[in-house]
């Protein structure tokens, strides 16, 4: 059970997802149906599921939620912006209560029933009494409010399907199911969905009012059901409420006569009992009782259960994809495991060409197709673990509405490229910096709403946040449509602070990079949101432990962007591998332009021991590897050296001096820091064909230590003339 309840716990995250991205689309402005659909789908998929394990407070609370969504999607209440605000909020709650009751802690009962009253309030259809107004059952306490209210079942006559399945479905519920907060209307519309419908109810088990049980269960369902769909699409809707109903599902070829036995008579009673009462109400409406056509949706839109989980066939001929749950755990073993097949199809190699075998022999042929099979194996593991940038990005409304209510602005959020893959440790590990970036843009980027009017900008501000991949790594922007870098500012604050010298001559771009550095804040007061001097830094030094680098770009009165590039993976890494001073090192394919051999009339001095080379009419520093790492205190020919053209972090580019190049290839990433410790412009290591450990070179930092001011070079020299 403890399985199966984690299992839960997972799928609610999917749906909590699911039920944040479809709010907002209804607040962008989408009027597709079947968003608001899936919305309710997700609300009900958590009721169904937190009602078998009794998660009471959880279930009262999305029942509330429900209804109200259910007035939504039929046309009854309109998605204003009031009305998103308060779902918006329901939807925070919803989440807090459902990882409440993940974490075996109280919820916030204050806070549940507030929203709870609100969303009561916009259900046309509430009563002070009902549980999906209360948050609690009905217990029959207060018999005096019980107001019986005739029902009308009119026969339907269902027009002749032309093909499909045609399903007699008699459904009888429990006390169970009405107690879960379930409801028989909803399970039924949802059977319309699936195709043409006829439903006839069976009173015959009704007693009279003095007999009555109010947290009884009397009636009899039938409901008959033409549809395109399987059986397992029809008995997906009744997914929760199975073990709460005796349901039988029978496939029929003739409309069996309906059974109304006394109907007439029982509602002739009823009507003349509560007479004057009816005057005043209005009959409840019951979607399920008129043929229902098909839903809307979008070419290709799946037909769901309430759960929110696809029937066996969404569609004609084309069969629903299989898919299973499989514990993280073992994903990385199986990593690790093609990981190590990789480091030893390599030493297979490396033995082959100390052997002197000819590269045409069997067994040379033999070795680079199981070169070729472990990188497909590899790209297939890979692709496994593999997971769209949604999961943090969906975090980010929720953020950004608790940030700008905080600090009183507006804020709009767009997103774009949320299902850009990249490896799961790199998106476990997205969630901090993102989360300090959207608090950035919004306390420090974006003006105030009377500041921004002045400035003849719209009141509401704008944070855009996107994913894409380019050249092998995915890139995510965070931009602000707000006042920019005030860079006179940061350069006063910095210097303040001791950070800089009070007279540094400082570029642009080197100014707005002294937001990264710790301790360095722009806040004149401390709040909950900022002014304690950390938070950039932390980004940077995140962003940079994963192998990226965050660049900055920022133009006054019209707003910032900040970029970061992170490698897809942290598990393999396809290198350029070469020697320097003796020692086999590794630098990553993603940060190389070219390589190229220098000519000496091609390198120039350029102070103490610094040098630069001209490469098609510009000088590019020139970083001797061995020299910065310290292998050798002498620097290399550069004549009789090989160059590689790199760019680093704010896409300034550097030319990197080694020995030799000995080829390229894919190598797998091991850890140096927690397999020995953090070693300055090394990124990580490897094991090579031989046996051998190599250094994975941090690009980055190997420029940054060698040559502080190698973005200025280009500025000083304007062309090679």
């Amino acid at each position: 059970m403890a399985a199966i309840k984690q299992t839960f716990f997972q799928e609610c995250e999917e749906q909590l997802g699911e039920l944040e991205t479809g709010l907002i689309a209804i607040q962008d402005g989408d009027s597709d149906p079947e968003i608001v659909n899936a919305v309710f789908r997700a609300v009900h998929s958590i009721k169904g599921g937190a009602g078998a394990f009794n998660l009471d407070e959880l279930v009262h609370f999305a029942h509330a939620f429900e209804s109200v969504l259910d007035h939504l999607r039929a046309g009854r209440l309109t998605s204003s912006g009031d009305v998103l605000k308060t779902m918006l909020r329901a939807a925070n709650l919803l989440a807090d209560l459902v990882h409440a009751a993940r974490d075996g802690v109280e919820s916030d009962a204050a806070r549940r029933d507030v929203l709870i009253a609100e969303l009561c309030a916009l259900d046309p259809d509430a009563r002070d009494k009902d549980a999906g107004c209360t948050g609690e059952h009905n217990t029959g306490e207060d018999d005096a409010a019980f107001v019986p209210v005739a029902i009308v079942f009119d026969e339907l006559e269902m027009e002749p399907a032309p093909a499909g399945n045609h399903f007699v479905i008699r459904f009888t519920p429990k006390p169970d199911l009405y107690a879960k907060a379930n409801e028989t209307a909803l399970l039924i519309r949802e059977l319309a969905r699936l195709g043409e419908t006829a439903v006839t109810c069976n009173f015959s088990g009704l007693p009279l009012l003095d007999e009555l049980d109010p947290e009884g269960s009397y009636l009899i369902w039938t409901i008959e059901l033409r549809t395109l769909q399987d059986e397992a699409a029809v008995r997906a809707v009744f997914e929760f409420v199975e073990l709460d109903c005796e349901l039988s599902v029978e496939q029929a070829f003739a409309a069996p006569e309906p059974d109304n036995a006394g109907l007439d008579a029982l509602i002739q009673k009823m009507q003349e009992t509560v007479e004057a009462e009816l005057a005043e109400r209005e009959a409840l409406p019951n979607a399920a009782q008129t043929p229902s056509a098909e839903p809307p949706a979008g070419p290709g839109s799946p037909a769901q259960s309430p759960s929110g989980i696809p029937a066996n066939k969404p569609e004609a001929g084309k069969p629903a994809q299989a898919t299973i749950r499989v514990d993280l755990d073992r994903v990385d073993r199986l990593i690790d495991l093609v990981g190590e097949l990789v480091i030893n199809q390599a030493m297979l190699t490396q033995r082959m060409l100390e052997a002197g075998l000819a590269r045409a022999s069997g067994v040379a042929n033999g070795l680079d197709e199981l070169e070729q099979l472990t990188r497909e194996i590899q790209d297939s593991v890979m692709a496994i673990r593999a997971q769209p940038v949604k999961s943090v990005f969906q975090r980010m409304p929720r953020l950004v509405r608790e940030v700008a209510a905080m600090t009183g602005k507006s804020v709009r959020l767009t997103m774009e490229g949320e299902n850009t893959e990249v490896d799961k440790t790199v998106i476990e590990r997205l969630a901090d910096p993102l989360t300090h970036m959207i608090r950035n843009a919004i306390d420090h980027g974006l003006e105030a709403p009377v500041q921004r009017i002045a400035a003849n900008k719209p009141e509401e501000g704008l944070v855009r946040l996107s994913a894409l991949h380019r050249s092998g790594r995915i890139v995510i922007e965070v931009t602000d449509d707000g006042a920019g870098i005030d860079r006179a500012k940061v350069k006063m604050l910095a210097a303040a602070k001791g950070l800089i010298a009070a007279d540094a001559q400082l570029s642009d771009e080197e100014i707005d990079n002294l937001i990264f550095l710790p301790g360095f804040s722009t806040a004149s007061t401390v709040s909950d949101i900022s002014g304690r001097g950390v938070g950039m830094d932390v980004v940077k030094r995140s962003i940079q432990a994963l192998g990226g680098r965050i660049s900055i770009r920022s133009r006054p009165r019209q707003g910032s962007t900040f970029t970061m590039s992170l490698p897809l993976t942290l598990a393999v890494l396809d290198g350029m591998v070469v020697t320097v001073a003796g020692e086999t090192l590794v630098i990553p394919l993603t940060a190389i332009i070219e390589t190229l051999q220098p000519k000496s009339a091609s390198v120039h001095g350029f102070g103490g021991d610094t040098k630069v080379i001209a490469i098609r009419d510009q000088f590019i520093p020139l970083i001797d590897v061995g020299c910065a790492l310290g292998y050798r205190a002498i620097h290399a020919d550069p004549s009789k050296s090989v160059v590689l053209l790199v760019e680093s972090e704010g896409h300034a580019r550097s030319a990197l001096l080694v020995d030799a190049i000995l080829g390229q290839r894919q190598v797998v990433i091991k850890s140096l820091e927690a397999n020995y410790r953090h070693v300055e412009g090394i990124a990580a290591a490897t094991i090579l064909g031989d046996g051998r450990v190599a250094l994975i070179l941090d690009v980055d930092a190997v420029v940054a230590g060698s040559q502080e001011t190698a973005a200025g070079y280009e500025r000083v020299f304007a062309t090679a003339g």
